[in-house]
């Protein structure tokens, strides 16, 4: 059957659409997201390392996908299997791991991200956002929100938790733009940016092992010396995880919902009135603001059939969040952002064992963010024609290049 993806190209049963697919601008979504939900909800297609795998893009499969032991993670770091990015991730990471080893990985953090740990920590977030916005009303307007504010936040809370020097931020975008790169960096310079990362955490956990302080990374080596928790590879990938995880997603995701609320300037009115307003707009803007198409790539264990396709066992399988969100059965209009919805069991954090570890911490980001925002420039505005905003490429984690405001 042929799928018109609207974006200039067709597929048909033997020649798979290539993924990611095409957006056509910074704030549309790929429309063939719409055709595959209705006609081809299991669509084979072509991954960015060329290996073939299956994208699930309505919500019930992906929710299943996501929750389904028969999906595994850890698979993808057997000999041969297929996978989404040049280069595979660590076999050891909480993002690769099932359960034992993903348990015992996982119980070592959640304490640190509980909902009680953040309340206690965002008068920091505050502080630090107050700062960030004081430096920018210094400066002036117009100014890219980016490194003004998307960026700097997020790293600055992740770097305070884990005990990571700020001031080496710059070193964590350039590895974290390799780390999850699709198409952006060749393989071989994902795997130097990887290795200068592992290199740089290691020399400090060196450090950190000799004058511990109040930190997670100081927690995570006691752990390791004391008690054999995990071993100094894992400490390592954790850190690395950690760092990346805990502020590459927020950063695109304080620039979309910022972007959609300048786009709706009825309900831009109503927060500027009452920033308060946005804790109840938070679920809404993370359905609607997508920060990846699917995620982590998940192998299938066994034949499994699902809406009537049978992905046999090996497969690489893609639960695509981004079109599970925009489910017509399960969202009223689904394509249009509504703040006072009632019904939004939204995927934006996952589902299941591999449920976003940081959801607590990124909503009081964005919520503080947000807030902070638009009560010191209640005049925002865009500096440039949202037609000329563009999304980076290549990237698994979508975020705008650039977000020219001023007041």
């Amino acid at each position: 059957m042929d799928v018109d993806t609207r974006d200039g190209t067709s597929t048909t049963s033997g020649c798979p659409l290539s993924y990611p697919f095409n957006r056509p601008s910074a704030i549309e979504l790929p429309p063939v997201y719409t055709d595959l939900r209705a006609d081809t909800p299991v669509a084979e297609v072509t991954l960015p390392s060329g290996d073939r795998g299956y994208v699930v893009s309505r919500y019930d499969d992906a929710k299943l996908v996501l929750a389904d032991p028969r999906f595994s993670r850890a698979a993808m770091a057997a000999d041969g299997a297929p996978r989404l990015t040049p280069v595979p991730m660590p076999p050891n990471s909480l993002f690769s791991t099932d359960p034992p080893e993903h348990t015992r990985l996982r119980k070592l953090v959640t304490g640190e991200f509980t909902r009680r740990r953040i309340t206690a920590l965002e008068p920091r977030i505050q502080e630090m956002t107050d700062e960030l916005l004081d430096t920018m009303a210094a400066n002036g307007g117009p100014v890219d929100l980016n490194p003004a504010l998307a960026f700097p936040l997020p790293v600055g809370v992740i770097c305070e938790l884990l005990g990571v020097p700020f001031e080496d931020r710059e070193k964590f975008r350039e590895w974290s733009n390799a780390i999850v790169s699709l198409t952006s960096h060749t393989p071989e310079q994902m795997i130097e940016q990887r290795m200068q990362m592992a290199g740089y955490l290691y020399e400090l956990i060196g450090r950190r092992a000799d004058e511990p302080g109040e930190d997670l990374l100081s927690a995570l080596i006691q752990a390791h010396q004391d008690r054999g928790a995990l071993d100094e590879g894992e400490l390592i990938v954790m850190a690395m995880t950690l760092l990346v995880a805990g502020h590459e997603t927020t950063v695109s995701m304080i620039g979309a919902c910022v972007l959609t609320l300048l786009r709706h300037p009825e309900i831009l009115a109503e927060v500027v009135e009452n920033p308060g307003r946005v804790d109840a707009m938070l679920d809404e803007l993370l359905r609607v603001n997508p920060i990846g198409d699917g995620g982590p790539l998940r192998i299938t264990l066994e034949d499994v059939e699902i809406a009537g396709t049978v992905i046999p066992k090996g497969s690489a399988v893609l639960a695509a969040v981004c079109s599970a969100n925009r489910d017509e059965k399960i969202f009223d209009r689904p394509d249009e952002f509504v703040p006072g919805r009632e019904h939004n069991p939204h995927l934006a954090f996952g589902h299941g064992i591999h449920h976003c570890l940081g959801a607590s911490l990124a909503r009081s980001e964005l919520r503080i963010t947000i807030e902070s925002l638009f009560r010191r420039f209640p005049t925002l505005r865009l500096a440039a024609p949202v037609e000329e905003l563009r999304m980076k490429s290549g990237m698994l984690v979508h975020g705008l290049e650039r977000l020219p405001v001023t007041w």
